[in-house]
C-alpha cells in the first residue's frame, strides 16, 4: 500500500515539473519565428510560435488601391503558410521542454497544453 503511495506522490511531482516546464516552455515560444511568402516573395509574413503575427513585408509595387482583393488574397495565404510551418517548430520545442519529465508514452501529444 505504502509503495503506491509513494509512486503517487512521484507521479504528481513530475506532473507538476512537467506544468512548469511546459509553462516555461510555451512563454518561450514567442522567440520562434518562422516567416512564409507569397506572391513569389512579393507579401512575407513572420509568425511567432505563440502563432501571432509579428511582421508583414509587402512589396511597394503590390500596393495598388485598384487591385485591393489580390494583396489581401495575397497577405491571407502567407499568414496562412507561416502558421502551417511553424507547427512542427512548436511540436518540438515543447517536446524538447519537457524530454525526460515523463517516461515516453507513445501517442502522448503535449500539444494539448497549448490551447
Amino acid at each position: 500500500m505504502f509503495g503506491n503511495m509513494a509512486d503517487m506522490m512521484g507521479l504528481m511531482g513530475k506532473m507538476k515539473d512537467l506544468q512548469s516546464r511546459m509553462k516555461e516552455a510555451q512563454d518561450s515560444l514567442v522567440t520562434i519565428t518562422q516567416v512564409a511568402e507569397s506572391g513569389g516573395g512579393m507579401v512575407k509574413a513572420t509568425v511567432n510560435g505563440q502563432k501571432a503575427l509579428i511582421g508583414l513585408d509587402i512589396d511597394k509595387d503590390l500596393v495598388n488601391p485598384d487591385d485591393k482583393e489580390m494583396l489581401q488574397d495575397l497577405i491571407v495565404a502567407a499568414v496562412n503558410k507561416a502558421l502551417d510551418d511553424i507547427e512542427p517548430k512548436i511540436k518540438e520545442h515543447l517536446q524538447k521542454a519537457t524530454d525526460g519529465v515523463l517516461p515516453n508514452i507513445p501517442g502522448l501529444d503535449l500539444g494539448g497544453f497549448m490551447k
